[in-house]
């Protein structure tokens, strides 16, 4: 589980920690996770990024309308929260901030699932990324090989859709990107399964 301090946090407390931990504030409490849990969820976290980040960033693409950052920073007041992923259609975010911390909520945000964060991602920065409007809110759980895609609705989220193990996932908001969830837990693919 997160260490979750119960006492006011600032900023102040997310610039002294060391550079292996990640600093979150929200609702006023200062929860404190890794940078990167566990190797299989830094596999997962690194190969979806390298998915959209072609088709949708590089300049040269047809789709090239989005900028897609790991862990930044989101600041909204007080709170301060870092997803595992993010993205912003360019003409929301047509510059990249010269601050730390943006405060312009992303279109896109994946959470990668691990014990020790999965309950605070699905409760305290579900309800935060809804509360933001965030357009799109993925899972992905290498744990359990899953996929869920959300989409931004009052007065909830709604789901897209659910995926798991090996499937090709085309999920809003990058329809017509296939996207092999078997590249994203490579070591689980069983013998003869295609690659």
């Amino acid at each position: 589980m997160p260490a979750i301090a119960k006492r006011r946090a600032t900023y102040v407390d997310i610039e002294a920690l060391p550079p292996n931990m990640v600093g979150e504030i929200l609702d006023g409490e200062f929860v404190i996770t890794p940078v990167m849990p566990s190797t299989r969820v830094a596999v997962a976290a690194n190969s979806l990024a390298g998915e959209p980040g072609g088709p949708f960033q590089k300049r040269a693409a047809p789709n090239a309308r989005w900028i897609f950052l790991p862990k930044p920073e989101l600041h909204f007041g007080q709170t301060v929260v870092v997803p595992d992923l993010a993205g912003w259609r360019r003409e929301r975010m047509p510059t990249l901030p010269e601050k730390v911390g943006s405060t312009i909520a992303p279109d896109w945000i994946c959470e990668v699932l691990s014990p020790s964060t999965a309950s605070y991602d699905r409760t305290a920065k579900l309800r935060l990324y809804h509360q933001q409007k965030v357009g799109h809110l993925w899972y992905l759980d290498p744990a359990y090989r899953t996929l869920e895609a959300f989409g931004w609705s009052e007065p909830h989220w709604l789901t897209l859709g659910t995926f798991a193990d090996f499937e090709a996932v085309s999920a809003p908001p990058f329809e017509g990107l296939s996207i092999d969830l078997g590249v994203l837990w490579p070591f689980d693919r069983p013998e003869g399964c295609p690659a």
